[in-house]
């Protein structure tokens, strides 16, 4: 009897640390669930930015060119498009997708020129050059370019794998959710 109490007991502190993990995971979960719905807190799965914790910040001006942003692809065949192809997540936006983190790039009134690469009013951006194919051998259809419409934005990322507004174009600055902040996150 003794025997089967110390036994019962071993393996009751073997599991201990795998119990205490799964709480505090779990604790860490509802707080990033929280923290999303009270201060902001996204989790950024994509590499177009760094990976992990980033913050929605409020933004009390209008939006800028090289401003970083959170904003909702606006409903477009195209966008829905990329989200059958798993270009953007699941999300919180019209139309069920996960909003975005792209970089301004120019704003209504400026001019864009798509050739090998994106060239706005004239002057080449850098990391813009656009492929004819995704990772998967599936076409890419570039913007056709021309003046961004006032109240539209032109997005960017650095990343040559991202999928922005060299392929879905302008996207209304009314989806702009506000400035992404990074608060723990990683480059891979």
């Amino acid at each position: 009897m003794t025997s089967l109490i110390s036994h019962t007991s071993a393996a009751a502190r073997q599991r201990r640390p795998a119990l205490a993990l799964f709480a505090v995971s779990c604790g860490v979960a509802l707080a990033v669930i929280f923290g999303g719905s009270i201060g902001g807190l996204r989790i950024n799965t994509t590499p177009s930015e760094p990976l992990g914790l980033w913050r929605v910040a409020a933004l009390d001006r209008p939006v800028q060119v090289g401003d970083l942003v959170f904003v909702c692809p606006p409903e477009t065949d195209t966008v829905s498009q990329g989200f059958e192809r798993g270009y953007l997540r699941a999300g919180l936006c019209p139309g069920g997708f996960g909003p975005l983190i792209k970089t301004v790039a120019a704003v209504g009134g400026q001019h864009i020129e798509i050739a090998g690469d994106v060239a706005i009013d004239g002057r080449q951006i850098a990391s813009s050059n656009l492929v004819s194919q995704d990772g998967q051998g599936r076409p890419l259809r570039p913007y056709a370019g021309g003046t961004v419409p006032a109240g539209f934005l032109f997005l960017h990322s650095p990343f040559p794998g991202s999928w922005d507004s060299r392929y879905f174009g302008p996207v209304p600055a009314a989806g702009v959710l506000g400035l992404a902040k990074q608060v723990l996150t990683y480059a891979p």
